[in-house]
């Protein structure tokens, strides 16, 4: 998986998506401002993809133009308000609403241009449909930008506002209703987002980025923001999220840091388990 991009993906990430092999790959959206490169480069890949687009892929054009020419090209790989089940992973995974910008329900200029006037209620019940529209006896993943709200309202809390004070819940509600939904028909072992970057401003230190909560769903916040890097021995550093799972149960989840050649350099382990399909 990879957090928002922030036009932080180039060569060397396709090469090195080739040597991880991944049974499935997830991009939680915010790829640039609105540029098509991203885009272009994501939709060529040869592994099963699903992308979600976050609320800078607007580039801030309300008629809603550069969204979607990003849509257009991800194609089917655009999860937002829908179902991709990604073969031969055997995986689904519905998207949440797309190009949110987290703090409980809004929608852009640019959002409505494309789909108009979406309710909160309308936009869970989109969600829940694709969800419950799919295989049982597949595993599910929801993959959204903003995470849903209930998951704290401290800064440091995986969609914890900490730009300004106070700290609040900055999670988008009409994906806490749909994931309230359909754990009561079916197990949802992950969901996956971004959007609240894990290092928190003014030196505030790191975000929490992973928590489970009383039904067994587990929540990963993927955006390690900047995903380049260079660590102290000068070494170049690429950042993914990894989860693992074993039908319904999610086994394995960490932050990893690669080198370019595909050299595990680094790895904060979220859960460890036994294992199986790997995204």
């Amino acid at each position: 998986m990879a957090g928002d991009l922030h036009g932080q993906w180039d060569r060397s990430d396709v090469a090195l998506l080739r040597i991880l092999a991944p049974d499935a790959f997830l991009v939680v959206g915010d790829l640039s401002d609105g540029q098509e490169r991203i885009a272009t480069s994501l939709a060529s890949l040869d592994q099963p993809l699903a992308c979600i687009l976050g609320n800078h892929d607007t580039g801030k054009d309300d008629s809603g133009r550069k969204l979607q020419r990003q849509i257009d090209l991800l194609g089917e790989r655009h999860c937002g308000w829908r179902r991709c089940d990604l073969e031969p992973a055997g995986l689904s995974v519905v998207g949440g609403r797309p190009a949110s910008a987290g703090g409980g329900y809004h929608l852009s200029m640019g959002v409505k241009a494309l789909w108009g006037p979406v309710s909160s209620r309308e936009s869970a019940d989109r969600i829940t449909a694709a969800a419950l529209a799919a295989d049982p006896e597949r595993p599910l993943v929801l993959l959204a930008h903003s995470g849903p709200t209930g998951l704290g309202s401290e800064a440091r809390d995986p969609c914890g506002r900490d730009w300004k004070p106070p700290a609040c819940d900055w999670g988008d509600m009409d994906l806490a209703m749909a994931i309230e939904r359909i754990q009561r028909q079916r197990p949802l072992p992950l969901v996956v987002f971004g959007h609240m970057h894990h290092r928190l401003m003014r030196g505030s230190g790191e975000r929490r980025s992973f928590l489970v909560d009383r039904r067994g769903t587990a929540y990963l916040n993927a955006a390690c923001v900047p995903r380049h890097g260079i660590d102290g021995e000068g070494r170049e550093l690429r950042h993914f999220s990894w989860a693992e799972l074993d039908g319904h149960r999610l086994v394995h989840a960490s932050h990893r840091w690669y080198s370019p050649e595909g050299r595990l350099l680094y790895e904060q382990t979220l859960v460890e388990q036994p294992l199986a399909v790997t995204c």
